[in-house]
């Protein structure tokens, strides 16, 4: 049967085993058919790439485009379509659009920069480990850590008040959710643009120094970048600064928990290239970013053996990626903190590739170098099956996580 004739799978795939694994479908996808057509909630039939090589060869093709305003870009749901028809940010532009944007905030964000963070993070969460150690027990490590930690620094690098944290939170649950309506999704943006629009007026009456305030007078009062473009810009940092890392702190705790050899390796050592290769192999292992990165083809091109045309969608499930075995050495469905995991998608590929990375592995290193040592007794309080699982919003994770020590 030609893949002309096959009827195409719908994607995403429901998790069937282990939930910190992909759909076992896609593991037989990626050994069978790597390059395949699947049935997206509208109808659409793009492709779908899930070999680690096909991943980020294509990512990286300028003839592949990240404008969610094309018509035939893949989107994830109704909701999400409603929410990027709103407007676009740097991160669905293409070049030279996006990195002239992106050179406006990328001081921010380099390796030296964030690392100057690394102490103020560190207090962060040692307060907050103080906090859990003197409260009830059980305790939820969602509440009580892995959701304050990138949300306070966050709020810290854009200035945005932490108080007002019950708002994006919620918000952001709406944004990243494949199942609300185009309508809701479309309120929650307007709340929040509305929110974040009216701090940005109050960092150009009186700046402040941190992103959004530098942003106002070096951009804002010269005409290099528009209110609303501010505004858009602190919308996708403000949201994309803490779910994914909040999510992160959550299933890495959950790995962990259910692989006490591999806990073992960060409870005893202080070594900083130990935490650091954890880091990348948890990332590489739980892709929190599971519903695939989303392109279209703008030109006519060859790949794999497929035919792909102008205006074609394209899907790279990097959830399925980070486990290839051509890839990673060993038994990629296992956590083996020790192994080169570097390579992996789990931020992207190309030019457009998480512009925050550096801010996020600061957190994790900091978190997971940090909590485990801490508090070495550290243990689920409820089943893993038994914890309810962000499976239909765009960042993978769970609601709550009961702990007990």
């Amino acid at each position: 049967m030609t893949n002309a004739t096959r009827q195409c799978p719908a994607y995403p795939m429901d998790r069937d085993g282990d939930p910190l694994d992909p759909a076992s479908e896609l593991a037989r996808i990626q050994r069978e058919e790597p390059i395949c057509r699947v049935t997206l909630w509208d109808g659409s039939t793009p492709w779908l790439f899930t070999r680690h090589e096909d991943i980020r060869a294509v990512l990286s093709d300028p003839r592949v485009s990240s404008d969610t305003f094309h018509p035939n870009f893949p989107h994830i749901s109704a909701g999400m379509k409603a929410r990027q028809m709103l407007g676009k940010t740097f991160i669905n532009t293409d070049e030279p659009e996006h990195s002239v944007t992106r050179r406006k905030i990328n001081a921010d964000f380099t390796v030296k920069r964030v690392e100057t963070l690394r102490p103020k993070v560190q207090k962060i969460v040692d307060g907050l480990i103080d906090d859990i150690l003197a409260g009830p027990n059980p305790t939820d490590l969602v509440a009580a850590l892995a959701l304050p930690v990138p949300s306070l620094v966050i709020c810290e690098l854009l200035g945005v008040p932490y108080e007002d944290r019950a708002l994006f939170h919620e918000l952001s649950a709406t944004l990243n959710s494949s199942a609300v309506t185009a309508a809701e999704s479309a309120a929650a943006m307007d709340r929040l643009l509305i929110y974040l629009g009216e701090l940005v007026d109050r960092k150009d009456a009186q700046p402040t120094d941190d992103l959004l305030g530098r942003l106002a007078v070096q951009q804002l009062r010269t005409g290099g970048m528009t209110r609303e473009e501010i505004t858009k810009m602190a919308r996708l940092l403000l949201v994309a600064g803490h779910d994914t890392t909040a999510n992160m702190i959550a299933l890495g705790t959950i790995a962990l928990l259910k692989n006490p050899e591999q806990l073992a390796k960060l409870q005893t050592t202080d070594d900083p290239a130990v935490v650091k290769s954890a880091v990348e192999e948890l990332l590489r292992y739980l892709t929190v970013t599971h519903h695939g990165r989303r392109r279209v083809a703008v030109e006519d091109f060859e790949y794999g053996g497929r035919q792909i045309h102008n205006g074609d969608g394209l899907v790279f499930a990097a959830e399925i990626g980070n486990r290839d075995p051509d890839a990673f050495a060993g038994d990629p469905n296992t956590v083996e903190l020790e192994r080169d995991a570097r390579s992996h998608v789990a931020f992207g590929f190309g030019i457009h590739q998480c512009l925050g990375q550096s801010l996020a592995r600061l957190e994790l290193e900091i978190v997971y170098g940090t909590l485990y040592r801490r508090i070495p007794t550290l243990a689920l309080a409820v089943p893993v099956n038994e914890l309810a699982y962000k499976a239909d919003l765009a960042v993978y994770g769970v609601f709550d996580l009961p702990v007990t020590w």
